[in-house]
């Protein structure tokens, strides 16, 4: 029996709260183009974030910094049409929303109106806080990011784990108290102590998703061409790769060559 798209239960900010409180791990994976969200979203992912990290996978960037509001709008639109389940979730990229309530607000109702996304995440805690609170008023759905934030690289100097020492740890509780008052639906915590995201997780009501995390927060999320080996240079230790696509992709191309060059392709049934 074919399910029809109108058949199918949209995830929501109400039932990640629901998946929290029943203890159900929380999938989330990144995606920039509509093939890729197609099969994440048929496969069963829950919540798929187009991540400024476009910069670095789809446009080979160092950094997350390069990538603009117009291009972000592309990949969550692209993502946006691929899927029938999943949440979709969009970076609010770098220079959008820092400093500057009205044009974070600007920028959030860009990209909700243009993609047809479902909310938005962005970096920091008390900092951005005027943002996060003018977002929210508009009736926008946000996820907070605390911890690693790549877009302040240059800032840190280093992507090593954060919040080791006391006093770093203590700013990143606050922080995330504070974002669960002025209302976000959920936290990611990027490479951060196990312990302190287990605390994070145990303490805060709403989901915590976690990248580098360990394991006892509510969700986990992984940028998908990692995770697939696609991209086969980026080895942390908190990826786990569940394909070696580069192979297969790199194998596949040179079959394909091969068959040009010895005229074996096409062949008589390939042809009109």
């Amino acid at each position: 029996m074919s399910v029809h798209k109108n058949d199918i239960k949209r995830i929501t900010t109400h039932q990640l709260q629901n998946m929290k409180e029943r203890g159900e791990k929380i999938s989330m994976l990144t995606a920039y183009d509509y093939s890729m969200a197609t099969i994440l979203d048929a496969a069963g992912v829950d919540v798929l974030l187009v991540g400024d990290s476009a910069s670095n996978v789809m446009a080979g960037h160092e950094t997350t910094l390069p990538i603009t509001l117009d291009q972000m709008i592309y990949h969550a639109s692209s993502v946006v049409r691929g899927v029938k389940r999943a949440f979709v979730v969009v970076d609010l990229p770098f220079g959008s929303y820092q400093g500057n309530s009205s044009e974070a607000l600007r920028s959030t109702i860009r990209i909700m109106k243009e993609s047809g996304a479902h909310g938005i995440k962005l970096e920091g805690g008390a900092e951005i806080k005027e943002s996060i609170t003018r977002i929210l008023s508009a009736g926008v759905p946000v996820m907070g990011h605390l911890g690693l934030t790549p877009q302040s690289i240059y800032k840190f100097g280093t992507y090593s784990v954060r919040a080791k020492e006391e006093a770093e740890a203590q700013k990143l509780i606050d922080d995330a108290l504070l974002l669960q008052e002025l209302g976000c639906f959920s936290i990611v915590l990027e490479k951060i102590p196990s312990e302190l995201a287990r605390r994070v997780a145990e303490k805060l009501t709403i989901p915590i998703i976690g990248i580098g995390a360990g394991p006892h927060v509510d969700g986990q999320v992984l940028v998908v061409h990692d995770m697939l080996g696609i991209n086969k240079e980026f080895k942390p230790r908190f990826l786990r790769r569940y394909a070696d696509l580069h192979s297969v992709m790199t194998e596949a191309v040179q079959n394909y060559v091969h068959d040009v060059k010895n005229k074996d392709f096409p062949n008589e049934q390939e042809a009109y």
